[in-house]
């Protein structure tokens, strides 16, 4: 194989060949998400009509996760860290073991009704099964690239968004740099894992939303006002998680114990605030501000707060769905505010407090594009690029990286 990219040309025969790698990684990798969606589906089902008898078992759930990752996970209990940590040259290795591990921690932790996400499972099962391709494959120094490549199939498996997916993997690692270098094998693997998953059957998220909203100076100044609203609140986030993190792990320095005794309290507040309306991804949240369902006022921070103590107490799970919830919450409710449709501003706020809280900026004006229709990406690009702004460059990857300003 290297005697091949040699006799073709080495820049334009690695691309081509990372290229056509691309294509069966990206069909594996949604395989593997479309198992870990399909399930963890039929747990939120199960939960939802079995809440008061679930959700009080959170804690002890919580145990057997904690006990799990300590006894047996090794480097794999780092989750998305470790994937930041290979990509910066830290670390060499992302165990196999990771992928069992993330799966079914996200799996209990749903079906016990902890407030977590999705899609950071995605991200580490594609960022984990190419990166060990890489290592294997006869090419040098291609292990890397093929980080990125996992990354964006993973995202692109589980949501069905594959140009946010390839941005998204581009320019996480490094906040205001894309990886050129992977551009290609992470085209070919975002859109084959997100056909792929289209194959098995999921479901994909979209909204067809109108935007014949006159684009007045008005409107501008409205946009420039939420985009700075929903960047505060994506800025907050992130920074609220890696206190919390920090705060109960010096507090409470046994990992079972920690998940113990915040899942006592979670339990108690999920059954007594609506009986689970906030468990899970959020997606129910999602549903009703876009579809003309109940927006309670205190949706957004509720979801907030509740996802920061399930994810910083050791349960498992990923942040973007629920941040998708809290901006489209919090959009629905302030919409009225600006005299603008519930629906757009809900919109504009799934995309925006997304952007802001990963600090990311391409990834979340196309996840707009792709999820609500393109006649709005230059609505999305403002919203966007003034979150992106006021994030003050939080993260909730503490470990990505920002490039610095010469």
């Amino acid at each position: 194989m290297q005697k091949l990219v040699e006799k073709i040309g080495k820049p334009f025969a690695l691309q081509l060949l990372l290229g056509v790698l691309g294509i069966p990684i990206g069909i594996i990798v949604a395989c593997i998400d479309a198992v870990f969606g399909e399930v963890l589906l039929k747990l939120t089902d199960i939960r939802e009509v079995y809440a008061i008898y679930l959700i009080p078992i959170l804690p002890l759930a919580g145990i057997l996760i904690a006990y799990c990752y300590k006894r047996f996970g090794g480097n794999s209990n780092k989750g998305m860290n470790l994937v930041f940590e290979v990509a910066h040259g830290k670390e060499t290795v992302i165990p196999l073991r990771l992928i069992p591990f993330v799966v079914t921690g996200t799996w209990i932790t749903h079906l016990f009704g902890g407030s977590s996400g999705r899609e950071g499972v995605a991200v580490q099962i594609g960022a984990t099964f190419s990166h060990w391709v890489g290592r294997h494959l006869p090419i040098k120094n291609v292990s890397q690239i093929f980080l990125v490549v996992g990354m964006a199939a993973g995202f692109a498996g589980l949501f069905q968004t594959p140009l946010a997916a390839i941005v998204f993997a581009m320019e996480v690692l490094i906040a205001g740099e894309l990886r050129y270098e992977a551009l290609f094998p992470t085209l070919t693997a975002a859109i084959s894992a997100s056909i792929m998953s289209k194959a098995l059957g999921m479901n994909k998220f979209e909204f067809a939303l109108s935007c014949d909203i006159s684009f007045t100076g008005t409107l501008l100044i409205k946009l420039f006002i939420l985009g700075a609203i929903f960047g505060l609140v994506g800025g907050l986030f992130a920074w609220s998680m890696e206190k919390t993190k920090q705060f109960l792990a010096d507090k409470i320095k046994n990992p079972m114990l920690r998940i113990a005794l915040i899942g006592i309290g979670l339990s108690a507040l999920f059954l007594l605030l609506y009986k689970g309306r906030y468990s899970g991804s959020g997606t129910n949240l999602i549903q009703e501000c876009f579809n003309n369902g109940i927006v309670y006022n205190w949706d957004w921070i509720l979801k907030f707060i509740l996802t920061i103590l399930t994810l910083a107490a050791g349960f498992q799970g990923g942040e973007v769905t629920p941040l998708f919830s809290i901006g489209a919450s919090l959009g629905a409710i302030i919409a009225s505010l600006f005299g603008l449709p519930v629906i757009f501003t809900a919109a504009l706020g799934f995309a925006a407090v997304f952007g802001s809280a990963t600090n990311t900026f391409f990834a979340p004006v196309l996840i707009g594009g792709e999820i609500f229709g393109y006649e709005c990406l230059p609505y999305f690009f403002i919203i966007c690029a003034v979150a992106y702004i006021f994030n003050f460059n939080k993260s909730i990857y503490s470990l990505q990286k920002i490039k610095p300003v010469h």
